[in-house]
């Protein structure tokens, strides 16, 4: 059955059927360096008051991280790929937050649900260059004030083969195409960078 899913799709897909929607199911090394890359995320944007979209959201772990820091988007709205792991954001998300089970590569059009900002946190590690590039395209058409995403930025942290990583020169030239606003973080984690591009004077 894994066989007829995408091959970006294929290592979550695997992990699911060992830990279901436990935290192995994410793909992170571990809740540490998670939860460094939410804190880029966090200084990147200050989520209050915004609709945010978070693509590949897993278990809406992001979510609980900014409430935990007394960070309340307006609304999020989470989209994941993965049956067990939207079931589980859906289960403990309160209204009027959402949650939808879609893989925003074959259907972009999820993108497209009136956010203000769309995150990619580590949901293009298992992506080629050009998937990498074109998810940031689609959601950077869609979003009303910009998008912010984490990735590999080198070998370091990219030892799985199911993972691909992104220089920074080449994230940071492409997305200098889309915004005149770009933005990098790289502090928080050897090889792991946070860009946001935004959209005119917004964010």
């Amino acid at each position: 059955m894994l066989t007829k899913e995408p091959e970006y799709l294929q290592p979550y897909l695997s992990a699911a059927q060992k830990h279901g929607a436990g935290f192995g199911s994410l793909l992170w090394a571990s809740p540490n360096t998670q939860r460094a890359r939410f804190a880029a995320l966090a200084r990147a944007v200050d989520f209050n008051g915004l609709t945010m979209l978070d693509a590949g959201c897993g278990r809406a772990d992001l979510f609980d991280y900014l409430l935990s820091r007394d960070v309340h988007p307006a609304k999020y709205i989470g989209l994941e790929a993965v049956d067990c792991l939207a079931d589980a954001a859906y289960d403990h998300l309160p209204a009027p937050h959402e949650i939808h089970q879609a893989d925003f590569v074959r259907k972009a059009a999820a993108l497209n649900r009136g956010a203000d900002v769309i995150v990619f946190c580590g949901s293009l590690n298992t992506f080629d260059t050009q998937l990498f590039y074109r998810c940031i395209v689609n959601a950077f058409e869609v979003a009303s004030q910009g998008v912010v995403l984490n990735f590999l930025a080198s070998t370091a942290l990219a030892a799985g083969a199911h993972l691909n990583w992104h220089s920074v020169q080449s994230v940071l030239a492409f997305a200098g195409k889309l915004s005149p606003r770009v933005s990098l973080w790289e502090d928080y984690l050897p090889g792991d960078a946070t860009v946001l591009l935004r959209k005119g004077a917004a964010l």
